[in-house]
This record gives structure tokens, C-alpha cells and sequence, in this order.
């Protein structure tokens, strides 16, 4: 599959025209693929946004031309409804046909627990409920009047009626191994992260490919989108100073598991804000940028989404795109090829 480089248009950190804006210049840049997050509320409370994705992906089908777009990620299970999901999906697949993907996972207590009140599920829980949003997703694209019977989930004589001939993709991000194999098993594409231990990735992808296998699916037709997290400037010191904006990112799992307040995120990850440029590429040479992009690409991985953390985003695209973008677009293409 050919290599697509995208742009992250983080959420959390912008509200909806800056966003909008930001990403049209990514589209005018030569980029490929925009994607955004789906927060209902920001890692951080003091100057956080969390514009609705599904409202905001409506102005960016009609503001730009050529690039795909869609969510990395969305929960179609926990504060949505799978056939919410499914309708404002095939009415952006309408607006946009061939340009739009869906992008799931299992959520986090964040987005979800203050938007319901309700308990955030264990793991297991989120795995389940996320196999059958798809399944219902799919089958509402695929059949005219849906009676849905589930575990979590029903339908009634349920109808999409505005959708495009050919079905919006599904990606599915993993993290765990049992994830990446619901992604083989019924993913057109996945998703994961960049900057974690580089033997995780190796195990998803086999575990990808072992989901695949065993529903008779070739591994190789599904996309493989990673967020590559970079921040790159001429100047280096700026370089690494935008990421402590992020610094929740360098947090482990057991140091953000259970906050679904925004205020406490932000004093846990100010704590460790020393330790925010560990997630991030950070660097002023588009050489050293671009060898650091390569093993993603020697994994497998053809779409690669730029997360760039700094608040001044047309500086990040305009010196990226000068200095970076062509030698990465041709270092990428041979790597693919071998």
C-alpha cells in the first residue's frame, strides 16, 4: 500500500476555527490524511478545548479538496450510541465520498464517565462492547432495516438512510495484543502510537496478523496508521519546550488510570512535566527526523499522522514541509518497497 503522511488535529489543545484552519493549511502543505481527536473533555483544564468531532469533521469535508479525514479515535460505545455513530458517519461518507474513515478504540474515563455519570467498564468490558459496536455499525451500513439484538446494544427497524455506495472504513487502535486481533478480525485498518517500546509494536503487528488469519483475511489489506509524535523546529530549544504542553503523555498507565477529571489531569501530568519530551521525536535536523520516522515504516505502518505539540501548529507545517516532507515522502516509499 502506498505511504500517506497526515496531520493530527489535536482537539485538546485548539478550539474549532483555529483547528479548521490548521488543517486546511495541512491539506495546502501536501499532506494526506488529517485526522482528529474526539474529546469530550481536554487533558488539560486551563486553556483546554474539546470541540465535538463529529460536528467539526462536517466543515472539514466542505473546507477542503483531497485530503482524507476522520477520527484517531472515537468510542462509538460508551457516550455514543453505535447507531449514532453510524448515521453521522455515512452522512460524512455522503459529503465526502471515498475521503472518510472511522477511527474507534475502548475509550478512556476522561471522555466518557463525566459525560454519563456512569462507571467507566474494566477492559474486558470495553474490548466487548467495541466488537459489537462495529458489528452493529457495519451491519446498519450494509442492511436496510436492522433488528439488533446484543449484549449492550439494540435496534428497532433501524435505517441509515444517508450513506455512501461504498461503506466508510473502520480502523480499530490497539494497545494490547487482544485488541490488535479484533482489529484483524474486522478492521479495514489500525491505529496505534508512537514512542513506546519498540517490541509492542512487533507483538501487535503479529497479533494483528493472527486476527486476520483466522477469519481468512490477508493481513496486508489492512491499513496500518500509527500517530507519529514530532516535534521539530529550526530552533531546537523551541522544539522541546512545545512538548510540555503534552506532558499527560508521558505519563504511564497507572499514573493517568482512573482520572476522568481534567483538573487533576493537568496537576498529575505539570508533576512530570520533565519527562514530556520522552514520547515526542524532538529535533531541529529533518535528517535525524526522518531516520527516527523509518522504523515505524519498516514495521509496516503506511499512514503516518504528525503530532506536532506546540501552540504556533502553521510554523510546525510550514518548516516541516520545507525542510522535511520530500526526503521523508522518498525515504519512506523505498523503505515500503523493501
Amino acid at each position: 500500500m502506498a505511504i500517506r503522511i497526515g496531520y493530527k488535529a489535536s482537539a485538546e489543545q485548539f478550539g474549532p476555527r483555529e483547528l479548521l484552519d490548521f488543517s486546511v493549511e495541512a491539506e495546502r502543505t501536501g499532506l494526506d490524511v488529517v485526522a482528529v481527536s474526539d474529546h469530550f473533555q481536554p487533558w488539560r483544564h486551563q486553556g483546554g478545548h474539546a470541540p465535538n468531532a463529529l460536528v467539526w469533521l462536517g466543515a472539514l469535508a466542505q473546507a477542503t479538496e483531497r485530503v482524507t479525514i476522520g477520527t484517531s479515535v472515537l468510542t462509538p460505545t460508551l457516550r455514543y450510541h453505535p447507531s449514532i455513530v453510524a448515521q453521522a458517519f455515512g452522512t460524512l461518507g455522503a459529503l465526502a465520498p471515498g475521503r472518510v474513515f472511522l477511527g474507534v478504540g475502548t475509550g478512556e474515563s476522561l471522555n466518557e464517565t463525566p459525560a454519563t455519570g456512569g462507571e467507566f467498564p474494566g477492559a474486558k468490558e470495553r474490548r466487548r462492547r467495541l466488537a459489537e459496536g462495529v458489528k452493529l455499525i457495519e451491519q446498519l451500513w450494509r442492511e436496510e432495516r436492522v433488528d439488533f439484538e446484543g449484549e449492550y446494544y439494540e435496534t428497532r427497524r433501524a435505517t441509515i438512510y444517508d450513506k455512501p455506495e461504498n461503506p466508510v472504513p473502520i480502523f480499530i487502535a490497539a494497545s494490547g495484543p487482544l485488541a490488535a486481533k479484533l482489529a484483524g478480525r474486522r478492521g479495514d485498518g489500525f491505529i496505534s502510537t508512537s514512542g513506546k517500546d519498540p517490541d509492542l509494536y512487533r507483538n501487535l503487528m503479529a497479533n494483528l496478523a493472527e486476527g486476520a488469519e483466522k477469519v481468512d483475511r490477508d493481513p496486508n489489506e489492512i491499513r496500518k496508521m500509527i500517530e507519529i509524535k514530532v516535534s521539530y523546529d529550526r530552533a531546537y530549544d523551541d522544539a522541546f519546550e512545545s512538548c510540555k504542553i503534552w506532558s499527560a503523555l508521558g505519563l504511564s498507565h497507572e499514573q493517568k488510570a482512573g482520572i476522568d477529571d481534567p483538573i487533576e489531569m493537568e496537576r498529575v501530568a505539570d508533576e512530570n512535566a520533565d519527562k514530556a519530551h520522552n514520547r515526542f521525536i524532538v529535533s531541529s535536523n529533518p535528517d535525524e527526523v526522518i531516520e527516527a520516522i523509518m522504523p515505524y515504516v519498516e514495521l509496516g505502518f503506511e499512514d503516518l499522522v504528525l503530532h506536532a505539540p506546540g501552540n504556533d501548529q502553521k510554523r510546525f507545517l510550514d518548516q516541516f514541509a520545507a525542510d522535511v516532507l520530500p526526503a521523508l515522502r522518498e525515504e519512506a516509499g523505498k523503505r515500503a518497497a523493501s
